[in-house]
């Protein structure tokens, strides 16, 4: 790809979001919002035991019910459905996805065993409830840590999952070691919960023709599984997503109301809508529960020796769901001597998911939490430990980093927090009837690019869309996109249109593991400078042009107009251009990939600092987080307005790891009881206190043309362990399961 100069305007800047103003109207529609004409409406039925058979199901009170279309459960569901057996979406893991509605086996507690089609919403949710089942039980397990014996590595490992490779002797240094921490630790099962429920509106558009508005976090990737269970091609199908109302990964795979909402629709040739409820967001994927065991050892000087971890995490018995939870330990520090194991072991729910940097909060809670009891062991500052062990390779012996500003994050995160005024002993500060106390932790997350097309067009009215496939699920990817491509031809926003979420646009990956930016901003990027050189060959060949014999590097694109960077005098306009090349529009298609050699040679992260100041009622347990300060380095920022945000709720979420978050499994019936935002705690307003994000400068040339790196995660990654390391310096409580609950703070013993 040819790099071209580009005069910034917008890049770099904080902008509003340029889909704001819909999102704060209402005019932004959501998949349960687009309407048809005869649209019908589906609602699930949701099993009620965990592991069995279903040995009837009466759906006659259900059918007698007037409105009532339908009502489809496994011994009705059309033939068409499942032509491809095993269809492994674009981010499945190992094993056979969850078939609704395949056959008369129970999998998990909550699993869809029938859907009522009526003409409303509010028809097919009496009639629902009209449906009657029976079952035949067979015993379940929920329980992870009843089944560390029966822990397996898994036969398949998902891309990318695999533990890294041993190095040194792990055991025999720890073994050795004068200063050591050697723990449990463990989070709790966590679910998702976006403000927007999962949705599908399938439209009948006619002659087997469908459009599906779905709640998707990869419009293609719904087309896709649409297409291989179904039958149908892709001129068939479109899939549109325009908006997403907050995922976390929930919506990276097709969720089963997809597959639902589209059967129905096909068999009864018409339209319909299937919305799943509050409670029935907690039927399917979550971020799973991991047994985890850390070791570390150290000299005196407080250089570490050896570091091992093992983790067992959870899964269905159809999949293998797998997480890098592991893998962090031996990256993040210099230390010869490490050994990991990654396992898992198969409980009866539903599979387990990608969750806002899967692995990395849980592994890095277990590191971070084992560094800083350490740090209390060898009697040293734990941000000294950390910079004692910094390493300046990936491990300290692996591959070089493309870049890293950690060392930088550091200090200007502790300077602007304050940390050299830290009483180090425990329940040393306090204010009134609160023990105040002081944390901090490291963040380390992927930086990633993937392969990525998107499309440029430019009309001779001066006005500019781009589009790619790739998904905004409020994380700014339409501004980014548009600043990013009216920088590229000099133009104002406004004169700029994004396009995503739609399946007939050019090819582009689900939007996760905060590659988006780097993958589809990349891909606008090269398209629009397609674009430029084509306009440019144009203004070179007019008649009397000005840049005749200038080069397009000196040239600069701003105001509408091209203009020698030396003498800006010397200018032409972008229509007088178009207009003297006969053309109308200029439109150019590309491809952005990562380098191979560089993926090769390099290793990519984006790594944060934060600090973390808890104040604890010593009398009623109840924890408060007054003040974060996160420190990130992510190479280029795009729009530090949204990158800012994108910080600020994963603080949020690490929050919420650490106090609230927790899905309540009763093991004997072997379903989640906590299963509603009331019960299910979130942070709230009231939980917020002050967060401030410090953006370290960091030059990225490595891992894709715009020299930027992911943000989406990062924020989430170390904030508990930080809280946790907090809650003990106020306190003198080490507590190594989160969350960090009432009866946890003032309980008798340490829930570890």
């Amino acid at each position: 790809m040819q790099q071209t100069s580009m005069h910034e305007t917008h890049v770099g800047s904080p902008r509003n979001r340029v889909d704001g103003r819909l999102k704060v109207t209402g005019e932004a529609r959501y998949a349960a919002e687009y309407t048809a004409p005869d649209l019908a409406v589906g609602y699930v039925v949701s099993g009620a035991i965990a592991r069995g058979r279903i040995r009837s199901v009466d759906t006659k009170a259900a059918m007698a019910v007037p409105g009532v279309i339908q009502v489809f459960t496994h011994q009705n569901r059309p033939r068409t459905a499942w032509r491809a057996k095993a269809y492994q979406d674009e981010v499945a893991p190992p094993g056979t996805p969850f078939r609704p509605l395949y056959d008369d086996k129970i999998l998990y507690s909550g699993q869809p065993i029938a859907l009522v089609v009526a003409e409303d919403f509010e028809i097919a949710r009496y009639a629902a409830s009209l449906v009657r089942v029976t079952y035949e039980t067979e015993p379940h397990e929920t329980d992870l840590g009843k089944l560390r014996e029966k822990a397996y590595k898994p036969p398949k490992t998902r891309s990318g999952m695999a533990p890294p490779p041993p190095r040194g002797d792990a055991e025999a240094a720890i073994g050795a070691a004068p200063f050591k921490v050697d723990e449990s630790y463990r989070i709790a099962i966590e679910h998702h919960n976006p403000m927007e429920m999962h949705a599908s509106t399938v439209v009948w558009e006619g002659d087997g023709k469908i459009t599906v508005y779905d709640k998707i976090q990869g419009v293609q990737n719904t087309q896709s599984y649409i297409t291989h269970v179904f039958g149908l091609s892709n001129d068939d199908v479109r899939v549109l997503s325009p908006f997403v109302g907050g995922a976390f990964g929930s919506g990276l795979r097709p969720q089963y109301q997809l597959f639902l909402a589209v059967m129905a629709a096909l068999e009864l040739q018409r339209s319909v809508r299937v919305m799943l409820e509050r409670d029935q967001m907690f039927t399917f994927t979550y971020r799973p529960d991991a047994l985890q065991e850390m070791a570390i050892g150290a000299n005196p000087d407080a250089t570490l020796q050896a570091i091992r971890h093992d983790a067992i995490g959870c899964t269905s018995r159809f999949e293998d769901y797998q997480e890098s939870v592991v893998s962090w330990s031996a990256m993040m520090y210099r230390c010869d001597n490490v050994t990991t194991t990654y396992k898992l072991a198969q409980i009866d729910t539903y599979t387990p998911g990608d969750m806002r940097a899967p692995g990395a909060p849980t592994g890095m809670f277990a590191l971070e939490s084992a560094m800083d009891e350490l740090s209390y062991k060898l009697q040293i500052d734990p941000l000294q430990l950390r910079l004692r062990n910094y390493a300046e390779t990936e491990g300290g012996g692996g591959k070089p980093f493309t870049s890293k500003e950690l060392r930088a994050a550091y200090q200007l995160g502790a300077e602007r927090f304050g940390w050299s005024r830290r009483n180090p002993v425990p329940r040393s500060m306090k204010e009134g009837r609160e023990l105040i106390g002081w944390g901090m932790a490291s963040g380390m997350w992927e930086a990633m690019m993937e392969k990525t097309s998107a499309r440029a067009t430019l009309t001779i009215d001066g006005r500019l869309e781009v589009g790619t496939a790739t998904a905004d699920i409020g994380t700014g990817t339409y501004t980014i996109l548009t600043q990013i491509a009216a920088d590229a031809l000099g133009l104002p926003m406004e004169k700029v249109t994004a396009r995503i979420g739609d399946s007939s646009l050019p090819m582009s990956p689900v939007e996760g593991g905060s590659w988006t930016a780097a993958s589809a901003g990349s891909a606008v990027h090269v398209a629009c400078n397609a674009v430029r050189e084509t306009l440019f060959k144009y203004a070179r060949g007019m008649d009397a042009s000005p840049l005749a014999n200038a080069d397009i590097g000196r040239v600069a694109f701003r105001g509408g107009r091209m203009e020698l960077m030396a003498d800006p005098s010397r200018y032409v306009t972008i229509q007088d251009t178009m207009r003297a090349g006969g053309v109308d529009r200029i439109e150019a298609e590309e491809t952005a990939a990562p380098s191979r050699i560089n993926q090769l040679r390099y290793a990519a992260y984006t790594h944060s600092a934060i600090f973390a100041e808890v104040r604890v009622d010593e009398e009623l347990g109840r924890v408060r987080v007054t003040r974060i300060v996160d420190a990130v380095a992510a190479g280029k920022i795009l729009n530090p307005k949204t990158a800012r945000s994108q910080i600020l709720g994963g603080v949020v979420f690490g929050i919420g790891m650490a106090l609230t978050e927790e899905s309540m499994m009763d093991h004997n019936l072997g379903r989640f009881m906590n299963h509603n935002i009331a019960e299910y705690h979130v942070p709230v307003n009231a939980d917020i206190h002050d967060i401030e994000v410090i953006f370290v400068e960091e030059h990225e040339d490595k891992i894709n043309p715009l020299g930027v790196k992911g943000l989406g995660e990062i924020g989430i990654v170390g904030t508990a362990a930080a809280i946790a390391n907090a809650v003990y310096h106020a306190t003198g409580k080490r507590i190594r399961h989160l969350p960090i609950t009432v009866d946890k703070i003032i309980g008798e013993k340490e829930a570890a």
